[in-house]
């Protein structure tokens, strides 16, 4: 049976999962309202900010970096090359594997996308009282070891998701 401290660790952890998944939903949702361009899933834009951050970067490179299956990422791919977000350059070193680029609409729309997340948290933020701006600066370094542990996990299960 666990202690006391271990089944607030747990209710804390849970807590604090329901939280991020939640405001992570509602940013989405409040950001996607009014867009004119068709919008994007969340595997889309993960694609999308790791082709910007590491261009040239290989579609097994992508899956293994997003944990997903090589074959979810190749669908993702051609999705976003049909919407003219992303460019496939077959790979000189490899005539069999293509290099990932983003193009300047794909640039664009996570720049667009990048302002208009800072700003809609930025002025839910700024309406905080300075205590409770304090202790959200001060979590980051935890949010960020958080993110870092559960990285490291998935990739030590070399788990894929479909």
């Amino acid at each position: 049976m666990p202690n006391g401290a271990e089944t607030g660790t747990a209710a804390e952890a849970e807590e604090l999962s329901v939280l991020l998944v939640g405001i992570q939903r509602l940013i989405r949702r409040r950001l996607r309202a009014g867009l004119a361009v068709p919008r994007l899933r969340g595997a889309q834009v993960e694609l999308l900010r790791l082709v910007a951050d590491t261009p040239g970067t290989r579609v097994s490179e992508a899956a293994e970096e997003l944990f997903l299956a090589g074959n979810s990422v190749s669908t993702l791919v051609n999705q976003l090359v049909g919407q003219g977000l992303l460019r496939r350059e077959t790979d000189p070193a490899d005539r069999r594997a293509a290099l990932l680029y983003v193009t300047d609409e794909a640039v664009e729309r996570l720049a667009a996308w990048r302002v208009r997340r800072a700003e809609l948290v930025g002025e839910v933020v700024a309406e905080l009282d300075e205590a409770e701006r304090a202790a959200l600066a001060a979590a980051v370094p935890a949010l960020r070891a958080v993110a870092a542990g559960l990285r490291a996990r998935a990739a030590g299960e070399g788990s894929t998701e479909a």
